[in-house]
């Protein structure tokens, strides 16, 4: 599949895990460092916070966007959220995996108009598009009705 990008972003690492990443831009920097479960000492963030962060903010722009689409989806309130808890740990194979829960908050919203809201939104993130197949995702209902 190929797509004609509409925005484009470039970051730059440098020290992996242990260093700092910003745009080029200049306007994202973050310090980097490991968990504490992984021997850091936690002075910073971590790739698995800063993909948590970007995939929960982008799963509800994207329920928001198929809501403006598609007139018999409800309306995603003001205080909706989205809680998204990315793990790492390693594989079977080898290497590392990821996995990602996605709690959504949709308040006065009934909850079958709120999973067809959450199934929309899955195909409209670019991010569910990334990982379908690829990375254990689940979507949870958190406060509905």
């Amino acid at each position: 599949m190929s797509i004609k990008p509409a925005y484009t972003t470039t970051a730059v690492a440098t020290g992996g895990r242990d260093g700092r990443s910003k745009t080029v831009d200049g306007s994202l920097e973050v310090k980097l460092a490991p968990p504490k479960e992984f021997g850091g000492n936690g002075n910073g963030n971590n790739p698995e916070q800063l993909f948590a962060a970007g995939y929960a903010a982008c799963y509800l722009g994207a329920m928001k966007f198929a809501a403006s689409q598609d007139k018999s989806l409800p309306k995603v309130p003001d205080d909706a959220t989205v809680e998204a808890t990315v793990g790492i740990g390693p594989r079977a194979d080898k290497g590392f995996g990821l996995t990602v829960a996605l709690k959504v908050n949709l308040p006065g919203v009934e909850a079958e108009a709120a999973e067809r809201l959450t199934e929309a939104g899955h195909g409209i993130c670019p991010y569910s598009h990334a990982t379908k197949g690829n990375i254990d995702v689940t979507t949870e209902l958190g406060t509905v009705g």
